[in-house]
């Protein structure tokens, strides 16, 4: 897994107080996407144990509410494996720490994958420029969806944030 930079105490990418993982790799491609530079799946560093401890570091301070994990796409073919570890072992150590996920795959594609049980909110869909409002809270188009995946595992129906009702 590669990455290109650990972002602390970030306000934009999730509720609270978050650290922000940004993942190398992507192949959706979006046009005008916000981070083209991260599609590179060879771009960036490699995600080591002093990555990892630099991410720790960060989660263990009391005031930070989670981590959310971004990109490029952590869900592209060659970061799930080292997602669904580093997710498994910050639940083990930071269980009250909340994780966040953005992707540009939807719900669908992706809710079989089992480590989705450990992602609190995730927001899916690829981002489309046509569709781009800026006053959207947490995603940059209309067409993505955040997802209360704890909520949305249990009915079986996609909940979104903060609601009730599924979509």
């Amino acid at each position: 897994m590669r990455y290109h930079n650990i972002t602390k105490d970030d306000m934009l990418n999730g509720e609270g107080l978050r650290t922000v993982l940004w993942l190398a790799g992507c192949d959706h491609h979006c046009p005008e996407c916000q981070n083209p530079v991260t599609w590179d799946e060879n771009g960036g560093l490699p995600f080591d144990e002093a990555a990892k401890e630099e991410l720790f570091g960060y989660l263990q301070r009391p005031y930070m509410t989670g981590i959310t994990f971004s990109g490029g796409d952590p869900l592209f073919y060659r970061n799930r494996q080292g997602v669904a570890e580093l997710m498994a072992e910050i639940r083990e150590r930071f269980p009250e720490k909340t994780i966040w996920l953005y992707t540009g795959y939807t719900w669908e594609e992706v809710c079989d994958l089992p480590y989705l049980s450990m992602v609190d909110v995730m927001v899916d869909g690829r981002f489309v420029a046509a569709l781009k409002d800026n006053s959207l809270h947490w995603k940059g188009s209309s067409n993505q969806r955040v997802i209360d995946v704890k909520k949305t595992l249990k009915s079986g129906n996609v909940v979104l944030y903060g609601e009730t009702e599924t979509v």
